[in-house]
């Protein structure tokens, strides 16, 4: 398969106002990409889009977009329209997580949660797919998570939407063989964002270094880089043996370490609900 032309790409990508879609929106400018950026925080996006306009030469919209809202794609979907705006890749970035034990959490958040992280990324992936499958030149990546190669006692909801993301985007790479799009599931370890400032990263990072936003995409980019990328990729060499380890225990076993680990984390974020969102 040739290299992606990322200077004839037009990128639509949530969760863009910070951390990790901010740097796929920076990696992709760089490489010439025009971009479309969604997030719930106009004011960042405006800015970020600013800053890349002026570094890179590129065509950069603004979206502000509640991705937890029904039909999200199809709403993404019409306004590029209306603006004349052919997207050809897409980066499903936007989610955000809850700490601590499931019976203590709002069932409005893990509804909001469940349709940001999982109905989300369906329904913009199936928004857009057609003609990002016509054009045939791009990537669809969506971004799970290290929490979806084991069960997460104390993210249990969250372990659970990564863990679909995963499967479903390993899936789409499947159907998409032949198309010239490049499907990728990415999946980060603990990175220096919003997202773990909120819950505590100093104390759940573990054995295991944390990764800034731009070596987490650059792993991604890198993936995608390859004649024939994978379908998925988990950045850093700890983290990648971290999620294979898990086939060497019982179901039991993994639960249990799990349980360890993330107990840890929910007492550092000293409350039952703490969150974080990725918007």
């Amino acid at each position: 398969m040739p290299p992606v032309n990322y200077r004839a790409q037009t990128t639509l990508i949530t969760g863009a106002s910070s951390g990790i879609g901010a740097e796929f929106a920076r990696q992709f400018a760089a490489r010439g990409s025009d971009l479309v950026l969604v997030a719930r925080r106009e004011e960042r996006l405006r800015r970020l889009a600013t800053e890349l306009t002026a570094a890179h030469r590129v065509r950069v919209e603004v979206i502000p977009a509640d991705l937890s809202l029904p039909r999200a794609g199809e709403h993404l979907a019409e306004q590029t329209n209306r603006r004349a705006i052919a997207v050809t890749s897409v980066v499903n970035n936007a989610a955000f997580g809850t700490a601590g034990p499931f019976h203590q959490q709002g069932p409005d958040r893990l509804r909001d949660e469940i349709a940001v992280d999982v109905t989300a990324v369906v329904d913009i992936s199936r928004a857009f797919i057609d003609q990002l499958r016509a054009a045939g030149t791009g990537v669809l990546v969506n971004v799970a998570s290290l929490a979806a190669y084991q069960p997460g006692p104390n993210l249990a909801v969250y372990s659970a939407t990564k863990a679909f993301v995963l499967h479903f985007t390993e899936a789409l790479w499947h159907e998409s063989l032949g198309t010239g799009l490049r499907v990728l599931a990415l999946s980060p370890g603990v990175t220096r964002t919003e997202f773990f400032d909120v819950l505590g990263t100093d104390e759940v990072s573990g054995p295991f270094p944390r990764q800034s936003a731009a070596d987490v995409v650059t792993a991604a980019l890198r993936a995608l880089d390859r004649r024939t990328s994978p379908p998925s990729v988990v950045s850093g060499r700890l983290n990648w043996l971290a999620a294979n380890s898990a086939r060497l225990f019982s179901r039991r076993q993994a639960v249990q370490a799990m349980g360890r680990v993330n107990a840890r984390m929910d007492a550092a974020t000293a409350g039952p609900s703490a969150s974080s969102t990725a918007a």
